[in-house]
């Protein structure tokens, strides 16, 4: 039995240029689990709860995102809603940068930018506040899953529409069998993408 009074020190997480080593994305790969059936039947959830309430994990999965902000040279972070937020503002508050989040259309108030993609059946939007990036900034963004790219693709249009400079794109996880990274890459012009684990 592990002694949860005080959490461990988390892995060293920065290696060469892929920015995590081998067992800090094990010990994240560890903590997502399967959860079969949900939200409908035949489909297998990627549960990340139990990653961020685990201390270690989390700090480590905080670490590995604040040095991808390091090594991109960004100057703000872009968070997805909902489960974007949660990783993407504490490696911000870690690298020393800025948070922005980037919402569904109608959440945030004030002036915004818009940006509309393409959903399987049908569409949707997502805003940021508009005098939130700047052409001086750099930005990377921040989500837990890359599925089929749809919302990282608009979230990098938005970004550059905004005047910003892509930095690239971080990811939790990538599930590599929906081949979200071939439809994202067209639009990250060369800016990179890095996920942490992908099954």
């Amino acid at each position: 039995m592990t002694d949860r009074s005080a959490p461990a020190a988390a892995p060293s997480a920065v290696a060469g240029s892929t920015g995590i080593t081998e067992e800090a994305r094990a010990l994240l790969a560890d903590r997502i689990h399967d959860v079969p059936d949900y939200p409908k039947p035949g489909v297998v959830f990627k549960d990340i709860t139990p990653l961020l309430a685990d201390p270690t994990a989390f700090a480590t999965l905080t670490d590995v995102l604040a040095g991808a902000v390091a090594r991109h040279g960004a100057t703000k972070v872009v968070g997805l809603e909902a489960r974007g937020f949660i990783l993407a503002a504490p490696a911000a508050v870690r690298a020393g940068v800025g948070f922005v989040p980037v919402r569904k259309a109608g959440k945030l108030p004030g002036a915004t930018l818009a940006q509309a993609y393409e959903l399987e059946y049908g569409s949707a939007e997502i805003e940021v506040h508009a005098e939130d990036l700047t052409p001086e900034d750099c930005v990377l963004v921040i989500d837990d899953v890359l599925a089929t790219g749809g919302t990282a693709e608009a979230s990098v249009q938005l970004i550059r529409r905004a005047g910003a400079r892509v930095a690239g794109v971080a990811m939790l996880l990538e599930l590599g069998f929906l081949d979200g990274r071939a439809k994202l890459e067209p639009a990250l012009a060369g800016a990179p993408l890095e996920s942490l684990v992908t099954v």
